[in-house]
């Protein structure tokens, strides 16, 4: 199958249109009764509607909540901030069942602004929620990030860069302030020049930096979580798919044995048998591994 177009078949699988639906939220269902939804907060101060997050906080919620910000895939490409919950339901409703708040966000494609502007959403986004995170009633300084695919290679990028101080990554008035405790990496890209699209201007990863990663090496190292690895990064679990057809398994390896060589604490899960994306990282085995993760980083 085609690079691009495998890419695109996983940005329409999970795509929630949000044209008939308005205001109201498509996955509140999937979070435990009585969670608290502050939808559609502009982060940016302006009307772009890729500049919203959505706020989830847990039922019955006392003093300051750790915070765990998830970050949709899509080949940079497609997608928005309720994609991956709708296959990650057990998973995210446990997030929010322990005592965490979520906060998913949105961030442009690439076909409307190439690389860096992903990275400065998220940033952008993170700002926002510390900024605020008394009025959202949550504790700024127990912030995690949960990526998956193009979503895990921006939230390993964000985790990896954030002690780098990349200004290229932040809005102008952007808060630095923030930190992170963890990051999990659901089958993210991390080094782009190994994708076999690598040569192939349609392809996602080149669409993202606006060249071929293997013309432009210079915009692939800049965008790859690889390049910013260093001792001081936060814990690291990542998760793959043995047979995923669109990013290699190879990816998170790479990662892992970066992280290893720097002396980060880090777990890689190789699922037997798992695609690229599915109900298949819902199991109970790995949401276990997940929450106890989480738990360990951030209570």
């Amino acid at each position: 199958m085609n690079h691009r177009i495998a890419y695109a078949i996983v940005a329409l699988s999970f795509a929630v249109s949000t044209a008939a639906v308005a205001q109201t939220n498509p996955v509140i269902d999937i979070f435990p009764k009585g969670t608290t939804l502050h939808g559609n907060v502009a982060y940016n101060n302006d009307t772009l509607k890729k500049h919203l997050l959505d706020i989830y906080l847990p039922p019955n919620a006392t003093g300051k909540v750790p915070l765990v910000i998830f970050v949709h895939g899509g080949g940079w490409l497609g997608n928005d901030k309720y994609a991956d919950i709708g296959y990650m339901k057990k998973t995210v409703a446990e997030i929010v069942s322990s005592g965490f708040a979520l906060a998913s966000i949105d961030y442009r494609f690439a076909t409307q602004a190439i690389f860096p502007a992903q990275i400065l959403d998220c940033n952008r986004a993170v700002s926002f929620l510390y900024d605020n995170a008394e009025k959202y009633g949550l504790d700024k300084e127990r912030f995690a990030l949960m990526g998956f695919s193009a979503g895990g290679h921006l939230a390993s990028l964000q985790g990896l860069s954030k002690n780098n101080d990349v200004k290229d990554f932040f809005m102008a008035g952007s808060s630095k302030a923030f930190q992170f405790k963890a990051v999990v990496d659901f089958y993210g890209p991390a080094e782009l020049i190994l994708f076999p699209g690598a040569s192939d201007p349609k392809s996602p990863e080149s669409l993202l930096i606006g060249a071929t990663p293997l013309s432009r090496p210079d915009l692939a190292k800049a965008a790859s979580p690889v390049t910013y690895v260093d001792k001081n990064d936060p814990p690291f679990l990542l998760i793959h798919g043995e047979n995923d057809p669109l990013v290699d398994s190879k990816q998170s390896q790479l990662l892992s044995s970066w992280l290893t060589v720097a002396g980060v604490q880090n777990e890689l899960i190789i699922v037997k048998d798992a695609p690229h994306f599915g109900p298949m990282f819902d199991v109970d085995e790995i949401r276990t591994k997940v929450m106890s993760f989480l738990k360990e980083r951030l209570n």
